[in-house]
């Protein structure tokens, strides 16, 4: 009898570790050449794996849920001290799919009740990819009926669901059994007659964003008003002798992003994302504007390091990243990267917005239409009336890392910095 190091064989191209999800053979076990021996998964397949020798198992060096690098030893096998080569088999991902189809195929139509439903916390790497690609959160993936062995969720019980419409995308905490919590009613709406508009597909992206945003920021709102009228006269004196001067139109989102960027340096905790229970500070100050497409589509190019730039550099970067998404031809680098975003509802005559906050990061700045209005101002000859350019700001943020102390303060801040807008300043 010889001892065979079964090692964990390659999956493809790209993928350096597999997660062990379960053997089908246990120590004292005999195994034939060919026969199933474990179960493993990437972040792109999950995959039984065969055994290329006979014989007696006589260790399984690794549990499930391990990872495990490509080419490590994961068991041992006693053979007769015969192996052979490994005959050729066709391609892990159409055996795969194929399998998968199987499964897909006698899945039920219909999902079964909550409590049939696996209480699983472990998912292979790949059904994390597809449920963070399908903004599908971990509680909702609990709840998806399961076919896998031992209660092991498989790609195509996703798939199923989704198919099904994630018809518990909504629901409650399945560890809140409480008969007296409030739970969200399926109800079923007349969604009456019309012409039917099929969502293109950036809209659904759209879509799926906001949707998987107010499910996983608990959002609130706090607004405030300034007095733009330094900035707005500063602005229109100076605006035809810019653009004689430079070439560049100048907008008031280069002049709001400076405010923004003061902001942010002053209050870094909102320039942050949420991974769990943890908190990211971002050491880039990278502000995404929401833009609107020719299709009436919504997008957020990116100003990086906006802290580090002058205004004319932040006014020939706006003016570059709009015209991009005016013609489509914004590239993957130009959305990449924000760390806090703006949204110019002004821009549409809105006198304020509650936006949503752009995943992942924890607040969002809306800023409304600047208009003239009357105020009562302090003057030295005591309060007086006069005609006054106000704007709006509304910022949404995510409860869960920031609290109304910081977001009342850093909204504060914007605004303080844009009232005290320096009108004596060159171009």
């Amino acid at each position: 009898m010889s001892r065979f190091e079964f090692k964990m064989p390659k999956l493809g191209e790209s993928i350096t570790e597999a997660a062990i999800i379960t053997w089908f053979k246990n120590v004292g076990d005999v195994i034939e050449e060919d026969e199933m021996f474990l179960e493993v998964a990437t972040d792109k397949v999950d995959s039984e794996v065969p055994s290329t020798v006979s014989g007696v198992v006589e260790q399984l060096l690794y549990k499930s849920n391990d990872v495990i690098k490509i080419g490590e030893v994961i068991a041992i096998i006693k053979t007769n001290g015969k192996t052979s080569t490994p005959k050729p088999k066709k391609n892990v991902t159409s055996s795969i799919v194929e399998r998968s189809q199987k499964v897909t195929a006698k899945a039920p139509k219909t999902i079964e009740r909550l409590n049939s439903q696996s209480n699983n916390t472990f998912f292979s790497p790949l059904i994390i990819s597809i449920a963070k690609e399908q903004h599908i959160s971990f509680e909702e993936l609990a709840r998806i009926p399961v076919t896998g062995k031992k209660g092991r969720l498989r790609k195509s019980d996703v798939f199923q669901y989704i198919k099904d419409g994630r018809p518990y995308k909504f629901t409650q905490s399945l560890a809140s059994q409480d008969l007296k919590a409030y739970r969200i009613p399926q109800l079923k709406f007349d969604l009456g007659k019309g012409k039917i508009v099929e969502m293109d597909r950036m809209r659904k992206m759209i879509a799926d964003h906001m949707v998987y945003s107010k499910h996983t920021s608990p959002h609130v709102t706090a607004y405030v008003e300034a007095d733009l009228t330094e900035m707005v006269n500063w602005r229109n004196k100076n605006k035809n002798s810019f653009l004689v001067k430079y070439g560049e139109k100048l907008t008031y989102t280069p002049l709001f992003l400076q405010a923004v960027a003061k902001s942010i340096k002053d209050f870094p905790m909102i320039n942050a994302s949420v991974d769990g229970d943890k908190i990211i500070v971002k050491e880039n100050i990278n502000v995404g504007m929401a833009t609107a497409l020719p299709n009436g589509n919504l997008i957020v190019p990116v100003v990086k390091n906006t802290d580090h730039k002058d205004l004319l550099q932040l006014a020939t970067e706006v003016n570059q990243l709009t015209l991009k998404a005016r013609e489509n031809k914004l590239n993957s680098d130009d959305i990449k990267g924000g760390t806090f975003t703006i949204s110019n509802v002004g821009t549409f005559g809105s006198l304020m917005g509650t936006p949503i906050i752009n995943q992942p990061e924890v607040a969002i700045l809306a800023l409304g239409i600047i208009k003239k209005r009357p105020e009562v101002i302090s003057t030295k000859k005591g309060d007086e009336i006069a005609i006054r350019s106000m704007m709006y700001l509304s910022l949404s943020f995510d409860h869960r890392a920031v609290d109304g102390h910081l977001a009342g303060s850093f909204l504060r801040r914007v605004a303080d910095y844009l009232e005290r807008f320096n009108n004596n300043q060159n171009i």
